[in-house]
């Protein structure tokens, strides 16, 4: 049985591969596992159809069989528990990428989202600007610390993995801001993962229902 999942019908990245359904796509790549995409509207998400699968009305879910699964992180686990690929055989191995994957969730993209919202929706506040810097100071500690611990790796943890994907997929939140290139291990760690045939097909596919068009066909 072939997954499907839910995606924006448009899309609010504007075809920048980040909406969360982008993360998905990439797992379901790297697995080499097929899946069907049914586009949502802004105005189906907050219906009770979709808030059946997804409670908070968003994107994506997940469903196979009577399997319906919500949050964009638990999915990429189900993906990659599932399917090789994505998480080492080794007991350990697998224990440590699990926890990079909650890291990237739980420690590093909540300031970074904070950033965003600060960005996006609280700009006309008279306390943004004075904000804004704390917020980017908070993203610089989480930077360091990760710095450091990838060093000279290629990955996090030997091979690529799940821990990985969401990772680059978090830090990819960053572009744009300049914050990232005080950090050319990062840039370099990003660079790598969107380098993936899988990631470049991911894009593509949610690049598409933006503009209708593959990035080649765009270049």
């Amino acid at each position: 049985m072939i997954p499907t999942i839910t995606a924006f019908e448009q899309s609010p990245d504007r075809g920048q591969g980040l909406a969360r359904d982008m993360t998905v796509r990439w797992a379901f790549e790297e697995v080499g596992q097929p899946y069907d995409v049914r586009l949502v509207s802004f105005r189906a998400m907050k219906e009770s159809t979709h808030r059946a699968l997804q409670p908070f009305g968003q994107i994506p879910t997940y469903e196979e069989g009577d399997l319906v699964l919500f949050e964009s992180g638990a999915i990429v686990f189900q993906i990659a528990e599932r399917h090789a690929g994505l998480l080492p055989n080794d007991a350990n191995a697998r224990s440590r990428a699990i926890a990079w994957m909650f890291a990237a969730l739980s420690t590093v993209e909540p300031v970074i989202v904070q950033r965003e919202v600060s960005m996006y929706l609280e700009r006309d506040k008279p306390w943004h600007e004075e904000r804004l810097p704390i917020v980017e100071d908070r993203i610089r500690s989480r930077l360091d610390d990760l710095s450091a611990r990838l060093g000279d790796g290629v990955w996090l943890d030997g091979a690529f993995s799940a821990g990985d994907l969401l990772m680059v997929q978090v830090l990819r939140r960053l572009g744009g801001s300049g914050i990232l290139d005080a950090y050319p291990n990062l840039l370099a760690y990003v660079t790598r993962g969107e380098a993936r045939s899988a990631f470049k097909r991911a894009f593509d596919a949610q690049l598409e229902v933006f503009t209708g068009k593959s990035s080649s066909q765009l270049e």
